[in-house]
């Protein structure tokens, strides 16, 4: 009796779980969204390291802090220049910026210590989620950026 139990919640579970992915709007903003396998390896590191750095100001859905910290999700600022993304995550910023016709102008703190992969990685996650599909940014490509 236990094991057809096990076995009716695990198909409960599984058909649940795809229907969940089945394109829902709720997808755009999470990993399920991202088809392609290169673009989602980089995505996973991504999102673990955005929310170890990341995450406590900009929030974990990328909405940011009201009109202190500015959103990334959605981000007009971010989506114009994905090099510029590079540069801020490294060296941080200052001064006023406008995302979103919204002025912020509290202080971005650098990540000096942060590796061009682990850039690559954060900015492929943050780039491929909440219905952005930029495909994936690699070290390479970030090394670039900073030049």
């Amino acid at each position: 009796m236990s094991k057809s139990i096990f076995s009716y919640a695990f198909l409960l579970s599984f058909f649940g779980l795809m229907a969940c992915q089945s394109g829902s709007q709720k997808d755009e903003g999470s990993l399920a969204s991202i088809r392609d396998s290169k673009v989602l390896q980089y995505a996973i590191e991504g999102k673990v390291l955005y929310e170890n750095y990341c995450a406590n100001c900009h929030q974990k859905d990328g909405t940011g802090l009201g009109k202190l910290i500015p959103p990334l999700n959605p981000s007009d600022y971010m989506k114009e220049d994905v090099g510029r993304t590079a540069r801020i995550i490294k060296h941080g910023q200052k001064g006023e910026i406008m995302v979103n016709g919204v002025i912020y102008d509290q202080v971005m703190p650098s990540n000096p210590r942060l590796t061009n992969m682990e850039i690559a990685q954060i900015m492929t996650y943050i780039y491929n989620i909440w219905g952005n599909k930029e495909g994936v940014i690699d070290a390479n490509a970030v090394g670039k950026y900073l030049e």
